[in-house]
């Protein structure tokens, strides 16, 4: 009776949490952006403070949705991303993977879905951090170089989408492009979430028979060659990368929590 009531209250203790993330979004949208825009006038500092905003909401974010019981997490060398101009990519278990990373990351930059900039309860956060849209074309790549060598902190998640339930990836090559190009290192995070829950294809009031337990492990930098290549080598060096990506993020999400 008590795993039953338990289960019951995380249902409602989710929905609540996304309920009062779109309030966010809208209060954001409708209330902090319009004043920043009134009294800041220097487009940089507005980027600067839009981003620090949106980053400090997610972190009421994440502490709200443990405070309700609905996940608890463990973090491990979240020092390293205190730096500036990395390419951060990570493996994509479950919907908030993106909050949990923001949360963590002052000033980033990330690569959203173009659907999102049209959602009224994210197109404000994502016009005013001027985050970066995946309907931008073959531009996309230069713009994410460009977002790096500006010392912003570019989270990317190489699948494209949430993990299948049966924990097949599939990369795209776009990640390992900008590395290649830019030339950029690489942070790597590892993301695991035990049991799973906020996954692709199932509705958010299916929770998992226990609070999600996410453990977020920051890894030291993949280096990427600085030296000078040609578009047919530069490409061949993208899927090389990319394969090597697969099997560093197969393995590492296929480790228990707390290993």
């Amino acid at each position: 009776m008590l795993e039953k009531l338990n289960r019951l209250w995380r249902i409602f203790a989710t929905g609540l949490s996304f309920a009062t993330f779109g309030l966010g979004g809208l209060a954001l949208r409708l209330l902090y952006f319009p004043l920043l825009q009134l009294l800041v006038r220097e487009p940089k500092r507005q980027q600067r403070l839009a981003r620090l905003a949106v980053h400090h909401t997610f972190r009421f974010f994440i502490g709200y949705m443990r405070f309700l019981g609905v996940l608890r997490y463990e973090l491990q060398g979240v020092e390293k991303l205190a730096r500036s101009g990395l390419l951060i990519l990570a493996n994509h278990p479950s919907l908030i993977d993106v909050v949990f990373l923001i949360s963590l990351v002052p000033n980033a930059d990330c690569v959203v879905k173009a659907s999102l900039a049209n959602n009224p309860f994210t197109r404000g956060p994502i016009r005013a951090t001027r985050y970066l849209c995946n309907d931008s074309g073959p531009g996309l790549i230069q713009d994410c170089i460009a977002s790096v060598k500006a010392g912003n902190n570019l989270i990317i998640f190489p699948e494209g989408s949430r993990t299948p339930l049966d924990g097949t990836m599939q990369l795209q090559r776009g990640a390992a492009n900008i590395a290649v190009r830019g030339p950029c290192d690489i942070t790597p995070v590892i993301i695991r979430c035990e049991p799973r829950g906020l996954t692709k294809g199932t509705p958010w009031w299916k929770v998992p028979e226990k609070p999600m337990h996410y453990f977020i492990r920051v890894e030291d930098d993949i280096h990427v060659s600085s030296q000078d290549v040609d578009a047919g080598e530069a490409a061949k060096a993208a899927r090389q990368l990319t394969t090597r990506l697969h099997d560093h993020f197969s393995r590492g999400s296929q480790e228990h929590v707390g290993a």
